[in-house]
């Protein structure tokens, strides 16, 4: 079983990005409602271009701790989501998501028009602007498990300290795989992250147009 259940709103605002982890077991309920969070992520075009690997054994934990600069919240976590975007999914999955859309209430018209329109899209995009793309994606995704997983009671770490060459040989991903960030779970060990603070509505939000402050 999970711990207790925070809201949304805990999740948020109480969460730190976790110095270190305990290692205690994930349970597989639990692990299993994280990863659906994250399945149930909005994308472009409804693509869903995430791949995700879950390394949980200590062997590979330490492998992945190599190719993550040594990092050692890799090897305590109790499960570590290596979040990829896969340029070709798109390629072998269209079909399966247009059939998926269509037993969903998607008009045909509709099915006709996206299936020219993403091919379109997607085939025009530089390697760069590819993984431009990925990263979007993948981050709305990798933010629900986050969230979830905040809301579940664990702790969270998300990492983008690693080298993306070291992962893809340690892994064996595809050559069509972009690493874009490590998720790290677990239950804290120690003192938590001190609250680094969060600029206000003033600094960072305007209306309407930049230079017009927002105000309730």
């Amino acid at each position: 079983m999970s711990k207790s259940l925070k809201t949304l709103s805990e999740a948020i605002h109480g969460r730190r990005a976790t110095p270190s982890f305990d290692g205690a077991p994930l349970p597989p309920e639990d692990l299993k409602t994280i990863l659906q969070a994250g399945l149930a992520a909005p994308s472009g075009y409804n693509v869903q271009p995430w791949r995700f690997i879950v390394v949980q054994t200590p062997d590979h934990k330490r492998r992945l701790r190599a190719a993550s600069y040594n990092q050692a919240k890799v090897e305590e976590a109790s499960a570590v989501i290596v979040a990829c975007g896969d340029a070709d999914g798109w390629r072998r999955d269209l079909d399966l998501m247009l059939q998926q859309g269509r037993e969903g209430g998607m008009p045909e018209s509709y099915a006709a028009q996206a299936k020219s329109s993403v091919q379109s899209f997607l085939t025009s995009f530089s390697s760069d602007e590819m993984k431009g793309w990925l990263n979007k994606q993948v981050m709305l995704a990798f933010t629900h498990m986050l969230l979830m997983a905040e809301v579940l009671g664990y702790d969270t770490a998300p990492m983008e300290g690693f080298e993306q060459d070291k992962v893809h040989e340690t892994l064996r991903l595809p050559l069509s795989y972009h690493v874009v960030a490590l998720l790290a779970i677990g239950t804290l060990k120690g003192a938590d992250k001190y609250d680094g603070g969060r600029y206000d509505m003033g600094h960072t939000v305007f209306t309407e147009e930049y230079g017009k402050p927002f105000r309730l």
